[in-house]
């Protein structure tokens, strides 16, 4: 979660929404993203979904069992669906989403018995200073004019 943090930090300083993921396989980094909406102008540029194309990249495939993704904020219903799609095994993350979060804030895209893959969840993972990283960029963005 600490590497996790950094690239959120990262994200932060490029103006990006302070949101990083890591993708771990056997005690191994084998996937890193954060968030890249504005940078890329792409809507799907979620730091999961760059962490989990990095991991597949590395690992030279698609399915991505045996993998746990760490991620700074609860997922959106984008994000979980990529991972049920990707049969990720396991998901920890840190500060809840109850806007967006789709792993048990506003629908649990985790445990939904009618997908094809269900994968295990840590919730809670430093959650304080992932929550705080996100306030400070939104209080930051609010005090300039900008909408969040």
């Amino acid at each position: 979660m600490k590497e996790a943090l950094a690239l959120a930090r990262d994200a932060a300083a490029r103006g990006e929404v302070p949101v990083g993921a890591v993708a771990v396989l056997d005690g191994r980094v084998v996937g890193r993203g954060a968030n890249a909406r504005e940078s890329e102008r792409d809507p799907t540029a979620h730091a999961e979904l760059l962490a989990i194309r990095d991991a597949a990249r590395t690992l030279g495939r698609w399915r991505l069992s045996g993998l746990t993704l760490v991620v700074t904020l609860e997922p959106c219903a984008m994000c979980a669906g990529a991972m049920v799609l990707a049969r990720i095994d396991r998901l920890v993350f840190g500060a809840s989403d109850p806007k967006a979060g789709a792993v048990g804030s506003l629908m649990d895209l985790s445990a939904d018995p009618r997908l094809n893959h269900r994968f295990a969840v840590e919730r809670g993972v430093l959650a304080d200073e992932a929550g705080e990283l996100l306030r400070a960029f939104f209080r930051a963005r609010r005090g300039n004019g900008e909408e969040g």
